[in-house]
């Protein structure tokens, strides 16, 4: 019988018991704008799962989704303006 348990701990990588990077943390940190509104727009969806929408909840839900529309646009326009820098603007 082959002893298996030298093998799993060389297969087995100590990388995913570590800490997120700065640049990860800044990578969210950035995305957070688009993370909030997409839970937003999670929750407008959520709320009229159990019911007829109504007006209301209708027009939350089209808010949400513009405020998402928005927000991933103004991700769109950092990551062009940081990937190049003194073209636009």
């Amino acid at each position: 019988m082959e002893y298996i348990g030298a093998v799993q701990a060389a297969v087995t990588a100590a990388e995913f018991d570590r800490e997120p990077s700065t640049a990860e943390l800044d990578a969210i940190e950035l995305e957070m704008p688009v993370i909030t509104a997409e839970v937003e727009l999670l929750d407008a969806q959520i709320i009229t799962l159990d019911r007829p929408a109504s007006e209301l909840d209708a027009r939350r839900i089209r808010r949400a989704g513009r405020k998402v529309l928005a927000a991933r646009r103004d991700l769109a326009n950092q990551s062009a303006a940081v990937s190049m820098p003194g073209v636009g603007a």
